[in-house]
């Protein structure tokens, strides 16, 4: 039998129990490659004061949607995956969380234990951020650095052309307008997790990546979509519109029928389940219009045939 890789999805975390919310809010907060609170030595404790007083709030958000799902629809990612590479070699699938457990200590204890030495890094991320992907990646080296010998890290960091991706956020997105009939005016929205502008200034190709997945989109679908970016989350310069500003701005001029599509997400997680399918749904009546979502692509098999695509278009 051939040597086993392993392989390793990249996701965030999340919070599964309410008492989990604020230790997981400060772990993120902690994160400088996700957000920088003032001079470096004062990172961890501007993290703490503002973990402390979102977590009410935060908490209130898993409440509703019975914690986070997201370790759960992970791990059944990678074990949906693993079943689909194992027909075409020797392969062990796990997943390292950046803000939650499991860490990548853990996956590469497991791993380490099993004999594996090379193992491919698969960011869940579509398009690549240094606070997103870039972060996860650089902990999951880290972390590997503390073996001897350490492994063999390939590294998947983006995918946001990759035509099976394309097409089944097209096939999604084509479903839920389905939902309205066809004399209906729909407006397409792309909901991104929003990013501190510096960034984008400093060279971050995300909103580059994200324009490229949606341009392919469209060339599918025919329907032109509007982007904006949801989950502003500290005391800086955030990317605009705001998914709020944009919801208010189509209001404004008249439209009625909207489909959302959280592009930045490929798993269900508070941003879709709380902040669409609750806060911007209510917030699009209020104003006169009806929000859709698209669904997100969790253990769709489609989706997992695009993984298994991503691995073995690096064994090839």
């Amino acid at each position: 039998m051939s040597e086993k890789t392993g392989v390793i999805l990249l996701n965030l975390g999340g919070p599964e129990q309410l008492q989990d919310v604020e230790p997981f809010l400060y772990n993120l907060f902690s994160d400088r490659k996700i957000i920088r609170l003032g001079p470096r030595f004062l990172q961890k404790p501007i993290a703490r004061m503002i973990a402390k007083r979102r977590a009410p709030k935060s908490r209130e958000s898993y409440r509703l949607i019975g914690g986070s799902p997201l370790n759960r629809i992970t791990a059944e990612q990678g074990k949906a995956l693993e079943n689909e590479l194992n027909k075409h070699g020797n392969f062990r699938v796990g997943m390292a969380m950046r803000y939650w457990p499991p860490y990548a200590k853990e996956i590469l204890d497991e791993m380490r234990r099993e004999g594996i030495s090379r193992i491919i890094a698969l960011t869940l991320y579509p398009h690549y951020s240094v606070a997103t992907t870039g972060s996860s990646l650089d902990d999951l080296k880290k972390a590997a650095r503390r073996f001897d010998p350490s492994f063999e890290i390939i590294e998947i960091q983006q995918w946001p052309s990759h035509a099976g991706y394309v097409q089944c956020l097209a096939d999604n997105i084509v479903t839920a307008r389905q939902r309205f009939t066809a004399e209906e005016e729909v407006q397409v929205v792309y909901s991104a997790h929003s990013l501190p502008v510096k960034f984008i200034e400093e060279g971050d190709p995300y909103v580059d990546h994200l324009q490229i997945t949606i341009q392919a989109v469209e060339a599918i679908t025919g329907m032109v979509g509007k982007l904006c970016y949801q989950s502003r989350s500290g005391p800086v310069e955030w990317l605009a519109p705001s998914t709020p500003e944009m919801l208010e701005e189509l209001a404004e001029s008249g439209c009625k029928n909207i489909v959302m599509v959280p592009i930045s997400f490929v798993s269900d997680h508070v941003e879709t389940l709380y902040e669409v399918d609750m806060l911007y749904r209510d917030m699009a009546k209020d104003l006169g219009m009806r929000l859709e979502r698209s669904e997100s692509f969790n253990t769709q098999p489609v989706f997992i045939e695009v993984l298994k695509d991503l691995v073995l278009g690096i064994e090839d």
